[in-house]
């Protein structure tokens, strides 16, 4: 290893040697969406990047090129389990060396800081140390297998309003306790090759310019040695992005690097120094992946780990992370019913994924009812109901459409033809069939549609730019759709326009959308989405609701599933309200007035209001469950897997009641008014508890927590000393348990997380664990001396299933001064 990390060396400098000053800035600019420049002479070949943190996309964000989709993060947290995050990586890495990707875009290590946040599916967890150690393992797995992971958003990027310019006003207790803890423990533990800079300011410097935090601290103090890369368009100054630390910028052809560095450089405005460092970070960074002849990647072929089966992982994944919230009576696992029913828009068509970066097409997505039914023996009738579509706005066309896209150049030259399985076009960094920026003319998506039911139909365009809707021989809509406000948000989520049709059930119509391409002047890259949509004619919402309370009312077990929407839950966005969307509420309270034995499924990426939540008999989280998330519940439901999850984050009972909510700038700025007080160390400090503490889940057996040993180190260094736990399973299922462990000074009544781990046992065994507690978990950062302190004292290490739920003690005395 030791040679082989010399001769890479030696090949860096080699290469850097070669380069002069206008090679060495091009190194440092994307050339297109995804990828940097190749320099043939110096054997280095282009580096492809990729979003993202549950499935590799690739280049292509299309569904001819589908990626394997694991649970949400916030889902991989809630397993609270670093072994099964490292396999996790392992398979990404396995994805990203199929699709010829060499740095993968994630994983993102801000925190839950408000439930309002809109990216807080993406994230871990609202504990800075559950988040660096699930982290940390995701890196390493993703490293073990030859590729990059690029730890973000470096840092304070914990909401979306205003992402590009809020300006985070943070103390500097807050900042190192809180948001940089997560990063120092992955650049300790994993050694990540890259790290990405976020779009927001700290303390009034934009990121991609915070020279205090990316060289002096992210370098300098942890010893970072990888290449930081900027969000995408978050580069916005030329000489402060260098003098600030960022070696690469991002997206191309057009960025504050390349050619515009070099002039800098020669205008002596940056000095040509800090450009070869730059080159070096860059050229270490391609070598690691493979991408510079001469230079023996990270990892070897042959040192790569054993070949996953990422259907199998992400099943595991789905089943480990699933929360039991309540299980009144232990209503489960269910036995033996003759007639289940089956309800919700979501039971149909779950949200499997979250939106923007953890984003993919997977292969498949089995759905709650799905799963259900492909588990049930013939003796169990499943009935389904909608029962309330909470859907805003119109979803793709599907069902009854025979669709096909085709690419025209100009002179209406066809350039591509491809199937289309559904009403979406999803084009990022490179249309099909190479087809260039700028020889793209139009795209048309044409075919057939065989109506289902008669009636008024609706078709809906969601999309930006010029298109036509033809259905038979008549010309719907034909106009421009104009965006409001934030590009981006936009083409995550497009403003559409709708239109009626009346139709005749199974008499097929041809439909025709085309859309006519244009290139903005500012951002020459291939970026096209728009989609074409279909709603049945309406049925009246109460009447969907009285459908599902009378199968309800005639089933021996109902399961409801809620869900949010894209709508309300995404990225670019910050939420406004806690409730689910719709009236899937009053559906949950209709339902549980009808059969008491009701079963309520949620299936969302951050906390939600339950407002029925002391009425239904048994409550499931499935968070964003990815690809197989129908199958891990129904494994769940009916006994064949234990719902092991616990939560990662605290859920409150009202939206109000939350102690921190605020994401919204003013003036440009976002004030973290709270402090360190965020999460359930925030919740500690008021009289309303939440409706679920961190940490908090439930089983289907029951532990008792027998022991707790504590051996204190001699000479205290990175840890105090190591907590070992025995506990016994003392129900009549084979079970596991999650071991916390938090920490509080005497002096303080809130408690700090510690340590944690994960313990199997069969019924009537037991299960012992060893956990070192860290030096970190104990100590404070010292605005006056701007370093770390270890108050001494009588400390207690409090023990149990949540924060909340303490079962053993231990007191321990640090006696110093610790330096």
């Amino acid at each position: 290893m030791a040679n082989h990390q010399a001769d890479r060396d030696a090949a860096v400098e080699k290469a850097l040697a070669a380069l002069d000053l206008d090679a060495r800035c091009h190194l440092l600019a994307g050339q297109d969406m995804w990828t940097l420049p190749a320099i043939p002479e110096i054997g280095l070949a282009s580096l492809v990047m990729s979003d993202g943190p549950i499935g590799v996309r690739g280049v292509h964000w299309s569904p001819e090129d589908p990626s394997i989709a694991l649970p949400s993060p916030t889902a991989l947290a809630a397993t609270w389990d670093p072994a099964l995050a490292r396999r996790a990586g392992q398979l990404l890495a396995q994805e990203a060396r199929r699709k010829g990707v060499h740095m993968l875009l994630a994983p993102t290590l801000n925190l839950h800081r408000s439930p309002l946040g809109g990216r807080h599916f993406e994230c871990y967890s609202e504990d800075p140390l559950l988040t660096g150690m699930i982290g940390a393992a995701y890196v390493t797995g993703v490293q073990e297998g030859g590729v990059a992971a690029t730890p973000k958003h470096f840092v304070a990027n914990d909401s979306e309003t205003d992402r590009f310019t809020v300006d985070v006003r943070v103390s500097q207790r807050a900042l190192y306790e809180l948001y940089l803890a997560p990063f120092e423990t992955v650049v300790e533990q994993a050694g990540p090759w890259a790290l990405m800079a976020a779009y927001n300011s700290v303390n009034g410097t934009t990121m991609t310019e915070h020279g205090a935090l990316q060289n002096e601290i992210l370098r300098a103090r942890w010893g970072f040695d990888g290449a930081i890369v900027s969000d995408w368009t978050a580069a916005r100054d030329t000489v402060g992005a260098a003098s600030g630390g960022l070696d690469i910028a991002m997206p191309g052809p057009r960025t504050v690097f390349g050619s515009a560095l070099a002039e800098a450089v020669r205008a002596g405005r940056v000095p040509e120094a800090m450009v070869e460092r730059m080159a070096r970070h860059m050229l270490r960074l391609a070598a690691r992946v493979g991408v510079l002849a001469d230079a023996p990647p990270a990892v070897a072929e042959d040192a790569l780990p054993a070949p996953i089966n990422g259907d199998a992982l992400a099943h595991e994944i789905a089943r480990r992370s699933i929360v039991l919230l309540r299980n009144e009576n232990d209503i489960l696992p269910l036995g033996q019913v003759r007639r289940i029913a089956v309800i919700g828009q979501a039971a149909d068509q779950a949200r499997a994924l979250g939106g923007g970066s953890a984003q993919v097409f997977a292969p498949h997505t089995v759905s709650p009812l799905e799963g259900l039914r492909a588990l049930l023996d013939e003796q169990t009738e499943v009935v389904y109901a909608v029962g309330a579509d909470p859907r805003i706005k119109i979803p793709p066309a599907k069902e009854g459409f025979d669709l096909r896209v085709r690419l025209y150049g100009a002179g209406d030259r066809l350039l591509g033809e491809h199937p289309l399985p559904e009403g979406i076009i999803e084009w990022v960094g490179e249309f099909p069939d190479g087809i260039a920026v700028g020889e793209l003319h139009s795209v048309v998506v044409s075919g057939t549609f065989t109506p289902r039911v008669t009636g008024t139909h609706t078709l809906a365009i969601a999309g930006i730019g010029q298109f036509q809707l033809r259905v038979g021989d008549k010309t719907y809509f034909d106009d421009t759709i104009v965006a409001d406000g934030d590009p981006l948000a936009a083409f995550l989520a497009p403003p559409e326009s709708l239109v009626e049709v009346e139709l005749d059930a199974a008499q097929p119509v041809s439909v025709r959308v085309t859309h006519t391409v244009t290139t903005l002047p500012d951002m020459p890259i291939a970026f096209e989405k728009f989609a074409l949509g279909h709603q049945e004619p309406n049925i009246d919402p109460d009447a969907l609701i009285e459908e599902a309370v009378a199968a309800a009312a005639s089933a021996d077990v109902a399961v409801v599933v809620v869900a949010t929407t894209p709508e309300v839950e995404s990225e670019s966005f910050d939420r406004t309200s806690l409730s689910l969307p719709g009236r899937q509420d009053e559906l949950v309270a209709r339902v549980v007035a009808a059969n008491p034995r009701t079963v309520v499924v949620v299936n969302t990426g951050s906390p939600v209001q339950l407002p029925w939540a002391q009425d239904a008999a048994a409550i499931l989280l499935t968070w964003f469950p990815g690809q197989e998330g129908g199958a891990a519940l129904a494994d769940v439901l009916l006994g064949r897997s234990e719902p092991s999850g616990r939560l990662p984050t605290t859920w409150p009972a009202h939206q109000d009641d939350s102690p921190v909510l605020n994401v919204t700038p003013t003036g440009g700025v976002l004030a973290y008014e709270e402090d360190i007080h965020i999460g359930y160390r925030a919740w500690q400090r008021i009289s309303i508890a939440p409706r679920y503490w961190f940490g908090y889940g439930l089983g289907y057996t029951t532990w008792a927590y027998e022991a707790a040993t504590f051996i204190a180190d001699p000479a205290i260094g990175n840890t105090l000393g190591t907590l070992t736990v025995r506990v016994r399973n003392t129900g009549s299922r084979p079970g596991r348990e999650t071991i916390q462990t938090y920490i509080a000074h005497s002096s303080r009544s809130d408690r700090r997380l510690a340590a944690f781990a994960v313990v199997e046992a069969e019924p009537g065994e037991t299960a012992e664990v060893a956990m070192p507690i860290p030096r970190r978990a104990a100590e404070s950062w010292d605005e006056a001396t701007e370093n770390w302190v270890l108050p001494t004292g009588v400390y207690d290490l409090a023990t149990g299933r949540s924060v909340a739920d303490i079962r053993l003690t231990t007191a321990i005395q640090l006696e110093g001064p610790h330096a």
